[in-house]
Order: structure tokens, then C-alpha cells, then sequence
């Protein structure tokens, strides 16, 4: 009797402590090297995944709308299915896990936000405007006709990926983690030994990518060259490539375990979006100069450094 006793009192403190250890790892996570950056969520959002999807018409339109977020390339990629109108990329480059792991650049907060006002482009925008400029910018492309079942499957789930966040809020773990900006300017000739030590191998020397088994799409995107995104592109922003890559990068990296520094994250993004790639804009972008990003990096600016700086930073 006392010996069961004591087995049972041992396996509630083991599973005491399991549960704590777990709740820690993401309640109180240190991020890089920088202790004062910490994440103190104590519910990182995560989506759900492709096996709760509904089995019915409506879940049907939520799958086509996954498989064109992960498998992009497939239906509208340069060999597409369906029509021929990106660069080979897929949703899914950017936005990791079909856009549900967390500070992978998810789509957690949209369904909840949307209908939302940006000031990029001075309006108040839906999620089919939303999806179109990523078409437009990450894919280098032409969007969806909005009016067409590949939209309305791509809205559908993205609504549904985000169907438990309550409206106008924004959890712990959506979208791409913050860096604390540097005291100097985010350097490509150092970030280009980070991408050679941590991205060139799946990558490429040349940043082209690796294609996937069928040669339809990339199984590894390229990050610069007429195949990669735009200068448009919302990763063209440093703040924005570095946080992302900070969190995921090499792959299967994740915010509990992150392999690179911060300042190695913006110097490896500084190396890459110092490489050539397509350079689409779009003149009205930003009506209101005043709430440009200051990392932005094209003028005109309302302030008076040079776009080098506000590209590169110095910021502080």
C-alpha cells in the first residue's frame, strides 16, 4: 500500500513538472542573444492543421484553398495547372506551414483584422485585396481574378485558419517576430558570410534555389534573381526578412531554438535584399509619406535620411 502510494505521488510531480517545463518553453522564451528580447506569451497561436478540416462542400473549398497556399507553383506557377501567372514560388515560402507556425509569418490575426486599414495603400483593404498584392509582390505575378473559385478558396481558408481569434485582436505568435533594431547599419558584407555558413545550402552559392522533384515549383525558393519576389515584396523590408529568418531559419528551425544572433539576421538580410531581383513598385504606395516604415526603402521620405540609411540603418 505505501509503496503504491509513493508510485502515484512520484508520477504526479513528474507530470507536474513535465506540464510546467512546457508551459515555460513558451511563456518565457529568450530570444537570440539579446536577454532583455523576451516572448512572453503564455499561448503562442498555432493553426490548425489540414486533418480538422471539415468533411463537406465547405471544407472541400477550404482544402483547394490550403493546396494552393502550400503547392502554389503546382496550380499557378509557370507550368500551372490552372493558369500560368507567378514566379514558381508557393504561398507557403512565406508563409510557413501553410501560413499556421507561429512567428512564421501566419495568417492567425487576418480573418480577425480584416476589413483593415494600411497605410501602404492609404485604404481600407479586404483579404482578397491582401492576397492580390502578395501575388502581385512575393510571386511576382498576377493575382487571382477576384471573383474566381481559386480566391474564394484562399479566403476561405485563411478565415478558417483564423476562425478561433476574436475580432480585432492580435495573439502572441501571429505574424513575424520584432528585432530590437541595432546601433549600427545592417551590413552585407557580413551577412554574406551568414548566408554562405547558414542558407547557401539549401538556397544556393548564387541564391537561385533548389527546384522540387517534378521541376514544377521550388522545394527550397530562390531569395534573389528573376524568380524570387519583387522589391515590393513586404520581405524586402529588412526588419521584416530578419525577423522572419531570426525565427525559421535554416530550416526547421523555430523560435524556441533559433541558431542565428539577432545582429546575424540583419546582416543576412541585408545581404540578400542587396542582390538583384525584380523591380516592380507601385507609385501610389504610401499616399501618406509620414507613415512610411523606417526601414522603407525608396523615397520620398519625410524625414531627411539618405534611402541608403533607411534601407540599412542606422535606425536608432
Amino acid at each position: 500500500m505505501k509503496f503504491s502510494r509513493l508510485f502515484k505521488l512520484l508520477h504526479f510531480f513528474l507530470m507536474a513538472a513535465f506540464v510546467l517545463a512546457l508551459f515555460t518553453q513558451c511563456s518565457n522564451q529568450s530570444i537570440g542573444n539579446n536577454p532583455g528580447f523576451i516572448v512572453t506569451d503564455t499561448s503562442c497561436w498555432v493553426g490548425p492543421g489540414v486533418y480538422q478540416i471539415p468533411e463537406n462542400k465547405t471544407g472541400d473549398t477550404i482544402r483547394y484553398g490550403r493546396a494552393l497556399i502550400s503547392q502554389t507553383a503546382y496550380y499557378l506557377g509557370a507550368k500551372g495547372t490552372v493558369s500560368q501567372t507567378t514566379n514558381g514560388m508557393n504561398c507557403q515560402n512565406c508563409h510557413l506551414d501553410a501560413g499556421t507556425k507561429p512567428w512564421g509569418n501566419n495568417f492567425g490575426r487576418v480573418s480577425s483584422n480584416y476589413p483593415l486599414y494600411r497605410a501602404r495603400s492609404g485604404t481600407m483593404e479586404t483579404i482578397r485585396k491582401r492576397i492580390s498584392d502578395c501575388f502581385e509582390r512575393s510571386l511576382n505575378g498576377i493575382p487571382p481574378d477576384s471573383g474566381s473559385y481559386e480566391m474564394e478558396a484562399i479566403v476561405a481558408y485563411i478565415r478558417w485558419v483564423g476562425q478561433d481569434v476574436a475580432k480585432n485582436t492580435t495573439p502572441r505568435g501571429t505574424g513575424i517576430q520584432e528585432l530590437p533594431y541595432m546601433n549600427r547599419a545592417a551590413d552585407p558584407v557580413k551577412g554574406e558570410w551568414v548566408y554562405t555558413s547558414f542558407c547557401a545550402n539549401c538556397h544556393g552559392k548564387n541564391g537561385e534555389g533548389a527546384p522540387d522533384k517534378d521541376r514544377i515549383g521550388y522545394q527550397y525558393p530562390p531569395l534573389w534573381g528573376k524568380h524570387s519576389y519583387n522589391v515590393s515584396a513586404g520581405l524586402y523590408r529588412l526588419s521584416r526578412f530578419a525577423g522572419f529568418v531570426k525565427c525559421n531559419m535554416p530550416n526547421t528551425v523555430n523560435y524556441h531554438n533559433p541558431v542565428i544572433t539577432n545582429e546575424q539576421a540583419w546582416d543576412v538580410a541585408a545581404f540578400v535584399n542587396s542582390r538583384e531581383r525584380p523591380n516592380k513598385k507601385w507609385s501610389t504606395d504610401w499616399p501618406d509619406i509620414r507613415k512610411k516604415p523606417v526601414d522603407h526603402p525608396f523615397g520620398p521620405y519625410a524625414d531627411t535620411l539618405s534611402e541608403k540609411q533607411h534601407k540599412y540603418g542606422p535606425w536608432k
